[in-house]
């Protein structure tokens, strides 16, 4: 078993909210334990006594991570801090001093912008490291950080760092899949898809790992699905809007005149070479009862419409009539509104019914900002479901959305419970 020590685990300074909730379900999925030392959820780290391996499994996954540091010394002053690091065991061990061992410091700062001379002179006080290898830049053998934190006030910026870190680099977390996902090179997108970034954690916070059986059931343009195609399950998709699903709706880039002919979320999951993940996706109305029974998804994951930037229709017509039977092979049925208090009810009610117990519905609400005041707010809320995490994404001066996670504990019973 591997030994228990203390890492650091810097995050990226954006979506502060989710990180803990990427981190939780990751750490539940890959099954690894880990206690915090110190968590804020406004400052971009948290330190966190695990194992080598369950932190390296955590950041495999979390987009969320920039990178991973095992702790040798922290301190609030360099007095500390130099002490510390003359105490430290690690820094004594032939993997890291000894002639043949090449290595990289690097400096880090955050809060505060330090000019390299300055960064230079840092790098000399840790000469109490005694590292007998060579220094290489370019392919060091060991990589290790020096981390100052200056406080996230930008305008009251101390002339020392409120925090000092030092430890070896033990891995990067998964930023990159941000940029290989860009919307700017996907093949098909709408008017409200969904962010690469939103879309993978999304997919980390349902806890979604290779074969899952994941659907979206307002899948729009896909997006959502690409990211957990990405992390290993078999998608499907269902929506009203037939010209979407078709490719058949108004491009939505600057100055596309007609969608071409392979717009569509097939050639999506095919331009990341994950079209073997793909099931189908087809055209449906979400509030009416289409699947077996029989029929059970690893994970639910939507952004259902809200009703601002597109419409929401169920089918559905205000008069009563009867469609001749001539007329019905042709016939596409009339909707009419689909208020959002119905989405909720009838999504939470498909989650309970063909959700696996322990399988996770994952989905957003939006919401003025500031509305998770308890006056304004109450959770969804469901028999057979439990609420596991909510987290607010910022999205203007007076608007935000909550992504809500809810996972299933039990199976309908039939009276009431759907």
């Amino acid at each position: 078993m591997s030994e228990v020590r203390q890492f650091l685990i810097w995050f990226a300074h954006e979506h502060n909210d989710f990180k803990l909730a990427e981190f939780e379900a990751i750490a539940s999925l890959e099954n690894v334990s880990f206690k915090c030392v110190n968590a804020n959820s406004e400052n971009p780290f948290i330190l966190l006594d695990s194992t080598e391996d369950g932190v390296r499994k955590i950041a495999s996954r979390c987009v969320m991570v920039k990178f991973v540091v095992e702790v040798w010394s922290v301190a609030d002053n360099y007095i500390d801090f130099i002490n510390q690091l003359i105490n430290c065991n690690y820094r004594k061990l032939p993997q890291y001093c000894s002639k043949d061992k090449s290595y990289k410091i690097n400096v880090e700062t955050f809060g505060k912008k330090v000019p390299f001379h300055e960064q230079i002179r840092k790098i000399e006080k840790l000469e109490i490291l005694d590292f007998k290898g060579s220094f290489d830049l370019r392919n060091p053998l060991n990589v290790f950080n020096l981390i100052e934190f200056y406080g996230l006030d930008a305008n009251n910026i101390p002339n020392e760092p409120y925090l000092i870190f030092f430890g070896r680099w033990i891995c990067d977390g998964q930023r990159n899949l941000i940029n290989e996902l860009t919307l700017k090179n996907r093949k098909f997108i709408s008017n409200t898809s969904m962010d690469p970034m939103m879309s993978l954690l999304m997919a980390n916070i349902a806890k979604i790992k290779a074969e899952d059986f994941v659907i979206d059931p307002f899948v729009g343009s896909g997006s959502i699905l690409v990211a957990a195609a990405k992390f290993g399950a078999f998608v499907l998709g269902a929506d009203i809007d037939y010209l979407l699903m078709y490719g058949r709706s108004k491009p939505t880039r600057s100055g596309a005149l007609i969608r071409e002919a392979d717009e569509s979320i097939y050639f999506n999951l095919k331009q990341y070479n994950l079209q073997s993940q793909y099931i189908d996706v087809l055209v449906a109305d979400s509030s009416l009862p289409i699947w077996r029974e029989t029929c059970k998804f690893d994970a639910i994951i939507t952004d259902p419409p809200y009703g601002i930037r597109e419409a929401s229709s169920k089918i559905g017509s205000e008069k009563k009539y009867k469609i001749p039977d001539h007329l019905c092979e042709g016939h596409v049925p009339a909707k009419i509104r689909y208020n959002f208090s119905d989405i909720m009810k009838d999504l939470l009610a498909f989650a309970a019914l063909h959700l696996k117990v322990g399988g996770r519905l994952v989905f957003w609400i939006p919401f003025p900002k500031g509305s998770l005041n308890p006056i304004h707010y109450t959770d969804p809320s469901h028999p057979c479901l439990t609420l596991v995490s909510k987290c607010q994404q910022i999205l203007s001066k007076n608007s935000s959305r909550i992504l809500i996670c809810m996972e299933k504990v039990k199976e309908p019973n039939r009276i009431g419970e759907e």
